[in-house]
């Protein structure tokens, strides 16, 4: 390789502006609290709604735990905008994080769903799991695309790339 940057080096997420201001907000903290404590949430919550699929036993679990997964969801859902607002100068949909703002929006929809079957009686408890479970792959794979968007902007970064300070054997300094 004669200099030439690597693939995964040649993604930039954010404009050097956009990159300070990510930085310098408190919403991004808010965000890198929120991302794990929503894991955390969301694989108690699976481990109740499959103990209930298994058992029969602790539907009342599975369901406190779902509406607590979704009230955790819609807060950083409204912190994520405002994070974007702040960073990308828009509340949703900036380029940088589009398809996951898209994806994000199904997420949002199927939990809601959830909500809606759940204080409506709409659905049996067997078939309102199916719809939690299929809230939560939907949220696994949203969690990947952003996890996958930031593992390239990190590679990106001047600050953090390995090759940014490699001088190539015989370089005159």
């Amino acid at each position: 390789m004669t200099g030439e940057i690597p693939k995964s080096a040649r993604f930039e997420l954010y404009t050097p502006e956009q990159r300070v201001r990510r930085d310098n907000t408190r919403w991004t903290l808010v965000q890198g609290i929120l991302a794990p404590l929503q894991f955390l949430v969301f694989a108690v919550s699976l481990g109740l709604i499959v103990r209930y699929l298994w058992t029969g036993e602790g539907l009342l679990a599975a369901d406190i735990s779902i509406i607590v997964k979704t009230l955790v969801l819609y807060t950083i859902m409204v912190t994520g905008a405002i994070w974007e607002k702040v960073v990308f100068g828009r509340y949703l949909f900036a380029p940088a994080f589009f398809w996951e703002d898209v994806f994000s929006m199904a997420v949002l929809a199927l939990h809601t769903a959830y909500l809606i079957a759940t204080f409506g009686g709409l659905l049996a408890p067997a078939p309102l799991m199916a719809l939690a479970l299929a809230a939560y792959g939907a949220y696994v794979i949203n969690a990947a695309q952003f996890v996958w968007k930031l593992r390239m902007a990190r590679l990106s970064d001047p600050r953090t790339r390995r090759d940014a300070a490699v001088v190539p054997a015989g370089a005159a300094t």
